[in-house]
Parts: C-alpha cells; sequence; structure tokens
C-alpha cells in the first residue's frame, strides 16, 4: 500500500541540487509528510541537516566525454543504481519521487517509474540539464526555477508549473534585510565566491583588480572572499600588503547572511545563487562557469542582467582591468549598485519552497493534515 505520507526526494552531487531539495523537504515535514532521501556519495556530509527520516546511497554516474568505455561504464553504474534503488523504494513505496536534477537523480526516479509511482523533476537553471530531459519524458510534473525554461524535450507530457527555487530559511532569513546604505565616503562591503569548481579565478583576478584601484579608494573596502585552500595564502598576502581590511576563507557557514551584509556581490550564476541574490535583493557582477555543454550559467546570469540586477563578464574577459574598471564605476556612483539592489529584489520568489510543496502534494493525491489552503 502506497503511504500518501511519504515523499522520497532524490539529489546529489553538489549543494546546487541539494539545497533547494533541503528547502522543500522543511516545508513538506512541516506539513506533516515524512521524507526519504536518495543520493549519492559525493554528497557527504552535506546531507547531514537534511529533514529525512532515511537517507539512501544509490550508485551512479555521469556519462560524459566521446569514449565509448567511459560512456559504457556510465550507463553500468547507472544501471546497477537502477537495480539498487528498485527494493528500495518498492519497500518504503513513496507517494511520489522528486528529482532535483543531475544524474544521481536518475536511477531512483527510474526506478519510481518501473513501480508505477508518479516522478516530479525539479530544473534549477534557465535551461533544463541532461538529466532531467532524460527523466522530463515520464514525468507527472515538471517544476521550473525560471519561468522560461529552455531545453524541455518535445516528448514530455507532464504538468510545467514555475515554482522559482527553494530557498532555504537561512537565506529567508537573509532575505528580510534592507539593503545597507552606501554613505558618502563610507565603507563598501565587497563578497566574492565561487564555489567548488569556480574559486580559482576569483582568487587569480580580484586581488590585482582590487590593487589596480587608487589608494582612496581601496581604503573603503571590506572584502570578504572564499579561496580555496592552495589560494589562501597569495590571496590574504595581497590585501594586507594593499591595507584592504579583508576576511578570507574556504568556506562561509553564513554565507546567505553575508550576502545580506554586502554592497556588492561577485561570483559565479550558478542557479541558488542567482535565486538567493534575487531573493535578498544585492547587486551582482556574475562570472558564468565557462565551458558546460548547457551553458546554464550563462542564461541564469541574463536573468538578472536583462533588469539591470548584475553585469555578466564571460570569463575570457574577465581580467583585473575590466573588474577593476567595473569597482570604480559603482564606487563613484553608489546609485548604480541601490539601483541594481532594487532591481535584483523585484525578480526575487521567496515562496518557492511553497508552491513546489503545493504541487508535489496535489501529485501524491491525497493531502496530509495542516496542509496550507
Amino acid at each position: 500500500m502506497v503511504s500518501h505520507h511519504l515523499v522520497l526526494i532524490s539529489a546529489g552531487g553538489t549543494g546546487g541540487h541539494l539545497f533547494p531539495a533541503e528547502a522543500l523537504g522543511i516545508v513538506l515535514r512541516s506539513r506533516g509528510l515524512r521524507i526519504a532521501l536518495a543520493t549519492d556519495r559525493r554528497v557527504g556530509a552535506l546531507s547531514t541537516s537534511f529533514p529525512a527520516d532515511e537517507v539512501f546511497e544509490i550508485p551512479s554516474a555521469t556519462p560524459s566525454g566521446k569514449s565509448l568505455i567511459k560512456m559504457a561504464r556510465a550507463g553500468a553504474m547507472l544501471g546497477l543504481g537502477v537495480a539498487r534503488a528498485v527494493p528500495i523504494i518498492r519497500r518504503i513505496r513513496p507517494a511520489v519521487a522528486v528529482g532535483f536534477g543531475g544524474y544521481p537523480t536518475v536511477p531512483p526516479l527510474a526506478a519510481a517509474r518501473l513501480l508505477r509511482i508518479p516522478t516530479a523533476i525539479h530544473e534549477q537553471n534557465a535551461v533544463m540539464g541532461r538529466a532531467n530531459r532524460l527523466l522530463a519524458r515520464s514525468a507527472s510534473l515538471i517544476a521550473t526555477g525560471f519561468p522560461g525554461v529552455r531545453g524541455l524535450p518535445a516528448g514530455a507530457h507532464g504538468r510545467v508549473v514555475h515554482t522559482g527555487n527553494p530557498l532555504r530559511p537561512p537565506v529567508l532569513e537573509a532575505a528580510s534585510s534592507d539593503f545597507p546604505p552606501v554613505i558618502e565616503g563610507g565603507t563598501i562591503r565587497i563578497l566574492v565566491f565561487g564555489g567548488s569548481q569556480g574559486a580559482r579565478v576569483m582568487s587569480d583576478i580580484v586581488p590585482p583588480a582590487i590593487e589596480q584601484l587608487p589608494v582612496e579608494l581601496r581604503s573603503r573596502l571590506e572584502i570578504t572572499q572564499q579561496a580555496r585552500d592552495e589560494d589562501l595564502d597569495r590571496v590574504r598576502s595581497l590585501y594586507a600588503r594593499l591595507n584592504v581590511a579583508s576576511d578570507v576563507q574556504p568556506f562561509f557557514k553564513d554565507l546567505p547572511a553575508r550576502m545580506a551584509g554586502a554592497h556588492l556581490v561577485i561570483s559565479r550564476s550558478g542557479a541558488s545563487t542567482v535565486a538567493e541574490l534575487a531573493a535578498i535583493g544585492r547587486p551582482s557582477i556574475l562570472v558564468p562557469l565557462p565551458g558546460a555543454l548547457d551553458q546554464d550559467q550563462a542564461a541564469n546570469a541574463a536573468t538578472l542582467a536583462d533588469i539591470g540586477a548584475a553585469t555578466v563578464i564571460l570569463q575570457q574577459a574577465f581580467t583585473p582591468a575590466r573588474l577593476a574598471e567595473e569597482l570604480q564605476r559603482r564606487i563613484a556612483d553608489p546609485a548604480l549598485l541601490t539601483g541594481a539592489a532594487a532591481a535584483a529584489k523585484s525578480a526575487g520568489v521567496t515562496d518557492a519552497a511553497e508552491r513546489l510543496a503545493d504541487a508535489i502534494i496535489d501529485l501524491a493525491g491525497s493531502p496530509p493534515h495542516g496542509r496550507s489552503s
């Protein structure tokens, strides 16, 4: 018998997939449902705060490259994942299986479909990823983080609903903070981060850009920057030599709060980052991750650039001189920061997790007690 009080959430690979899944889990649990999480081994410690009654590690792999041998191995691993997932899902019998993109979601959702359990996918990016395109063909529900997601396959027959990207409680708390006033001659706080794949370029470009600023402008800056362990010493040393106030760390547990305290954010443009910038309402300079097959980060960044909330600089044009120019222009005219902050805030969606929970509960077909009207 299917339990209408259990939802299987599948997310893995990176925090960019897991964090929106966690936000959904929190809302579903608050409405009386139980949660199970299917993930992969890469998530590790990130899953410790996930509101799940059970966590299952399912084998997966990402088919990539042109090597037929590697593609065959990845296919075999995904097949093994489906075989492992079937008895688990048969035992727990969720009402719905929800996937948040990436190949770790393929085995659990494929197994759910084999067992005739309704499936839903959530696409965080402005361009649908390959794993979600594969799963979309059989999904009953396709939820999107952006209004006009590109790449939806022609064979998809499920209901498409724009929910926005679910945000965790620390982000929602930060979203209640007003944009800090920019006082003439006062401090300008800059937050720099790039995620696990993108922090190196920030360490290579941002400190030399700061060095190119006039001394009187540098003295007004406070910089909070994420850097890889191997880059920490050189980034810290340069800021110290320039007498620039800085806090350089490999990881910030309170990143949403630091984002709320910033006058300007310099970062990659992953879906979660773009959603958080909009919800909190902070101006940004975005450097999309290059080389991505789907160019999803470029599409994400464009949603903020198109409304004047962000400046997008492709990585090949992201030089110390270009960044110094952009920084100097904003420091000279703080209205640029204030206007971009307001534009970002206008695009924010803070109830995405609630919207997605509504859609999932509707798909389950039997809403539990406590569901809001």
